[in-house]
C-alpha cells in the first residue's frame, strides 16, 4: 500500500492526498512534520514533506508525486490525454505554485500563525502576487474547469492553494488580490464539492487546532 508522510495541515500534503482520493487508490496516511531525522531523510532528502512511499521506494516534490500516480493508475484521468493539453496542465501548476502559494507563503507567519512579517517583505511579495495574479489569469479558464472541459490535477491545487492566496490579501494589505480572476468564487464553492475535497478540507478543519496550539507552545 501506498504511504503518505505529511500532516492535514500542509497544502501540498493535501494536494497529493486529494489526487489520492479522486483516483480511488489506497493508501496509508502516516502524520509526520519537516524532520532532519536520518530515518526520515533517508525517504525524503530534504526532510520536507509531502513524502511518498511505494513499494519500490519513496520519494518527494508534490508535482512528481502527481506525476506518478497519473502513470500509476491513468483512471480516473488527472492529465489530458493530449500531449499540449497536459503541458498545459503543469503550466498551470507551476504557475499555482512558484507564483502564488511561494511567494504568499512568505507571509504566512503572519496571516495565519501569530507572527509577524517585516514591511519589506510585504512589500517585496505583493507586486509578485499582482505578476502571479495576472499570469494565472492569462492562463484560466474556470468554465467549467480551471484548464477547460476536465478536471484536472491543477484544479486540485487551485482549490487547495488559492483560498491561502486570498486570506493573505485580505489579512496583509486588506484587500482581494484575486478579483482580477473573474468567476473564480463560483469555480472554488463548485469544485469544493467534490467528495475528495471535502474529505480534505474536513481533515484539515479537524487537524488545525491542534497544529494551531503546537505552534504556540513551540513559539
Amino acid at each position: 500500500m501506498l504511504k503518505l508522510y505529511g500532516f492535514p495541515v500542509s497544502n501540498y500534503y493535501n494536494v497529493v492526498k486529494a489526487a489520492l482520493l479522486e483516483k480511488g487508490m489506497a493508501f496509508e496516511e502516516v502524520q509526520t512534520q519537516a524532520s532532519g531525522a536520518p530515518e526520515y531523510l533517508a525517504i525524503s532528502p530534504m526532510g520536507k514533506v509531502p513524502c511518498l512511499e511505494t513499494p519500490q521506494g519513496a520519494f518527494s516534490e508534490s508535482q512528481v508525486m502527481l506525476d506518478y500516480l497519473e502513470e500509476a493508475q491513468p483512471e480516473p484521468r488527472l492529465y489530458p490525454a493530449d500531449a499540449f493539453a497536459r503541458a498545459k496542465v503543469r503550466e498551470l501548476l507551476r504557475v499555482l505554485e512558484l507564483y502564488l502559494e511561494l511567494p504568499a507563503r512568505r507571509l504566512y507567519p503572519e496571516a495565519f500563525f501569530g507572527g509577524s512579517v517585516s514591511e519589506q517583505t510585504k512589500a517585496e511579495v505583493r507586486p509578485a502576487l499582482e505578476k502571479g495574479v495576472a499570469a494565472l489569469g492569462r492562463l484560466a479558464r474556470f468554465s467549467p474547469y480551471i484548464a477547460g472541459d476536465s478536471y484536472t490535477a491543477a484544479d486540485i491545487a487551485a482549490a487547495i492553494h488559492l483560498p491561502l492566496v486570498r486570506d493573505v490579501g485580505k489579512r496583509i494589505y486588506g484587500e482581494e488580490l484575486l478579483a482580477p480572476l473573474p468567476g473564480l468564487r463560483d469555480y472554488l464553492q463548485r469544485i469544493r464539492e467534490r467528495p475528495a475535497l471535502q474529505r480534505v478540507f474536513a481533515d484539515y478543519k479537524a487537524s488545525l487546532e491542534s497544529f494551531m496550539q503546537s505552534r504556540r507552545q513551540s513559539g
